[in-house]
């Protein structure tokens, strides 16, 4: 089935007339003799709008319920069931009641358009993903009902609906939007003249980019050859910070405003590791960036203005955005940093500065905190207090035999030994205290703070410079073997949470179990947001509701939480059982990142299981119609063709041909009989509508009456079963079904000369009925193949039934809790081998 095609109506602004064009076009259809439906129009109690509505077909609205007030929603069953040839539907960015089965109306018209049936849309241009936060720096009016543009994009054919902003005014002013008590408010905010101006240029903007799209395609279609210039590909970079998600927007118009540009998102991870960014920043901007049409890519690379360069480079990229710098006034004069660099070096690469809400108030400073623990630096403290003061001593008394640089070198290697315990801070005091110390009792003149030589001040002073580097040095190694060593953990701890997230169906509870038992939590919860406040319940508190959960009490809002991270603006990751720290809340943020994603794997695995036994009823469907067609039509036709002879009275037919064409009549409404059986009872079987008479039955009966509706090909079927056979448990008619199939398959594949041997023994708790044939047999890689539906393997013959015995015996079979596999026959054949559950009598009764 063909896929339907989208028109879309571009409103520059609300007001401008898309509703209005939509019907317009709608009713110019329906002259055309299409077939017009309405599925969803809201006219906002225009008059002129609503009129255009009469005479047209409008299909009911579905009636959900949200927080004790009704809502109606556009009804996609019922617009598939009714199957117009087109269904106009207005507001194609509004955003579903929850409840709905989509969370957005774009998403309702994907299906729409999937079933064949072309939509007439509408959409106004601050609505656009792209353009949300330009709108609302125009009109001071955020818009939370936005539709990604690729949507639109890929919409066969985008018109905008324009109007001069007076004239739009006009038509406000005249009652003919809003109602009169709310036209001089709008007036006097939104509609402005510069406001409308503004939103009237964005329209004209990205229709002209939509319109350089379909003269390509156009030129493309007719082998249309012509000197076009280089595609131009826009690379932001992205550091992981909250400037990224204006970045990716600004971007994204940049490549919007340019024919046939790429969006591409980069993020620079330093080789050490050690340092990174924020992964629910960088999780939402790369959610961000695929929803706008573009690619997300990451590298490594120490010097990160190179390594943005050559990823540019290798892309052939024309523009780079970044972001200005978030750095303050003092260190940017001591360094250029990435902007200025990447700048510099960029050659013929455009690069975009971006100021943001960030720029320039410097970072916000980490708090890793100390890079020894408190019990280390305590013990350097105390070498500091006590060694110094010990040493002294000990040198005072070898004064004479020791001279000052070997005294310097001695408190060198004790500050250096308080470094090696204590870090930083008390191998600083060590230096000052040593100082004072090798001036007071060691330098001349002695027990004053005086120096007299040059040499021993200069010595002295090397000796300070000299630990104050060695004790930094020493901190920062220790540091960074502690950064290392946790980054070493968050990365096993991440590999880890990657495994869980790629397992099966319990991804997600398992994920959450891991993040608790790592944290030494008593609860950790993921919660969604149960729906879009609207303006009326501002007031009112956020509901929530509670997507997964491991450990004991959850979190049943972020509040009530002792640690919560905020995944996008509607799922939150909520911790109990203690405040974690800034490091232990990256890995948290992972967490939740990680844990939308597996969200998102449930649900799309959710809906692909809804849709599979949609698409399995589908081929059913299509096959039994094929059936219909092909299959009925044959025997249908020799019958009728039989007893229209009969009938005739041109011909005096003799008794012996009267005779044929009654036998002829009789063997065709016979096979249509059981191929109308077989339809009806595979079609019970999909719908789960079987009814089933489960009985003792003795197969002795049975399998004699199976073998005589073959008719005459039944002297070609031996039968050996015995009376002594137990009963089975089974529907006598449907098992006399499976033997007619499971016979006269086997009779069909037989040679002429070949008997189908039909036995039975009892093994257990089950009897075993073989219907065995000599004929060509199946090899084993078919054996599955075989039993599905419409599959005749190896035969031409369409005159012999559209192949549904096999696969209707075998559900059969197991609707009544047997079995049907295929095995080979010994010397050259196939042999169908039926289980069913035997009747065994109740076990003696001991009687004492």
């Amino acid at each position: 089935m063909p896929r339907g095609r989208l028109r879309v109506y571009l409103g520059a602004a609300p007001g401008v007339g898309k509703t209005y064009a939509m019907l317009c076009e709608g009713r110019r259809a329906m002259a055309r003799g299409r077939d017009v439906v309405v599925g969803y129009v809201e006219t906002h109690g225009r008059a002129r709008t609503a009129e255009l509505l009469d005479g047209m077909e409008v299909v009911p609205r579905r009636t959900l319920v949200h927080r004790g007030a009704e809502f109606t929603e556009l009804d996609v069953d019922a617009v598939v069931a009714r199957r117009p040839r087109v269904a106009l539907v207005d507001e194609l960015a509004h955003t579903n009641v929850p409840g709905s089965r989509n969370a957005k109306r774009w998403q309702d018209v994907d299906e729409l358009l999937d079933a064949g049936i072309d939509v007439v849309s509408t959409v106004n241009i601050q609505h656009l993903e792209s353009l949300n936060d330009v709108v609302r720096d125009i009109t001071g009016v955020p818009q939370r009902e936005t539709v990604p543009d690729e949507v639109v994009r890929r919409a066969d054919q985008v018109e905008l609906v324009d109007m001069s902003p007076e004239a739009l005014r006009r038509r406000m002013a005249h009652g003919n939007v809003y109602a009169p008590e709310k036209v001089d408010a709008a007036l006097s905010n939104y509609f402005r003249v510069g406001n409308l101006t503004a939103l009237r240029e964005l329209a004209l903007l990205w229709v002209a980019g939509k319109v350089d799209e379909q003269l390509d395609r156009y030129r493309a279609d007719h082998g249309i050859e012509g000197t076009w210039e280089a595609r131009e590909r826009v690379v932001v970079a992205l550091t992981g910070g909250p400037e990224g998600d204006t970045l990716v927007r600004r971007a994204a118009r940049i490549a919007g405003r340019t024919k046939g540009a790429d969006l591409l998102a980069l993020h620079v991870t330093t080789g050490d590791g050690l340092t990174g960014a924020d992964p629910a920043h960088l999780a939402r901007q790369r959610t961000l960036v695929e929803s706008m049409g573009g690619t997300y890519h990451q590298v490594v690379g120490d010097d990160v203005p190179r390594a943005l360069l050559d990823f540019a480079r290798g892309v052939n990229a024309t523009q780079l955005v970044l972001g200005a710098s978030r750095r303050g006034r003092f260190a940017q004069l001591l360094s250029p940093g990435v902007g200025v660099t990447t700048t510099a070096l960029s050659g013929p690469i455009d690069v975009h500065m971006i100021t943001h809400e960030r720029a320039s108030k410097g970072r916000r400073p980490s708090r890793s905190g100390a890079a020894l623990t408190r019990r280390r630096r305590l013990l350097g403290w105390a070498m500091t207090a006590l060694g110094l003061p010990v040493l002294t001593a000990v040198l005072h008394g070898l004064r004479d035999t020791l001279g000052l640089p070997s005294q310097i070198l001695l408190f060198q290697m004790w500050v250096i030994a308080v470094a090696l315990v204590g870090g930083l801070w008390p191998a600083m005091g060590a230096a000052v205290g040593g100082f004072l110390l090798l001036n007071y009792f060691f330098t001349n003149p002695y027990r004053t703070l005086l120096v007299s030589d040059p040499e021993a001040l200069l010595a002295l002073m090397v000796f300070v410079v000299v630990a104050a580097a060695v004790s930094a040095i020493v901190d920062v190694a220790a540091r960074r073997t502690r950064e290392a060593a946790r980054a070493g953990a968050d990365a096993e701890l991440l590999s880890t949470l990657a495994g869980h997230v790629l397992r099966g169906d319990s991804a997600l509870p398992s994920l959450l179990g891991r993040l608790r038992e790592t944290f030494g939590l008593s609860s950790v919860t993921l919660l969604e947001r149960a729906g879009e406040p609207t303006p009326d319940d501002q007031a009112q508190p956020e509901a929530w509701h509670i997507v997964a959960t491991s450990g004991g009490r959850p979190a049943t809002c972020p509040g009530v939480a002792d640690t919560d991270v905020a995944v996008d603006d509607s799922l939150v990751l909520a911790a109990r059982g203690r405040l974690l720290d800034a490091a232990d809340r990256r890995v948290l943020e992972a967490f939740a990142a990680e844990a939308a994603v597996a969200l998102r794997q449930e649900r799309l695995r959710e809906q692909a299981a809804r849709a599979e036994p949609l698409a399995e009823a589908d081929r059913m469907r299509t096959a039994l119609l094929a059936a219909v067609s092909h299959d009925l039509r044959t025997p249908l036709a020799s019958a009728k063709a039989a007893v229209e002879s009969l009938r005739g009275t041109e011909i005096d037919w003799s008794p012996e041909d009267r005779a044929e064409l009654l036998a002829t009549a009789d063997e065709s409404l016979t096979t249509l009989d059981r191929l109308v059986a077989n339809l009806l009872d595979m079609s019970r079987l999909q719908a789960g509508a079987l009814g089933l008479s489960l009985q003792p039955v003795a197969l002795d009966e049975v399998v004699p009456l199976a073998v005589d509706e073959l008719g005459p090909l039944a002297r070609r079927v031996e039968d050996t079963i015995s009376f002594e056979l137990p009963e089975v448990l089974t529907d006598p008619a449907l098992l006399e079904r499976i033997l007619v199939n499971l016979v006269s398959n086997a009779v069909r594949y037989s040679p002429p000369a070949e008997k189908v041997l039909v036995t039975a023994s009892s093994h257990g708790e089950q009897v075993q009925i073989r219907v065995v044939d000599r004929g060509p047999g199946v090899p084993r890689d078919a054996h599955d193949r075989m039993f599905l539906p419409f599959q005749r393997l190896g035969d031409r013959d369409n005159h012999t039934g559209p192949g549904l015995g096999l696969a209707l015996s075998r559900g059969l079979a197991e609707a009544m809790g047997g079995t049907l596999v295929p095995d080979e026959t010994p010397g050259g054949g196939l042999t169908m081998v039926l289980t069913l559950p035997a009747c065994l009598p109740p076990p003696p009764t001991k009687v004492p």
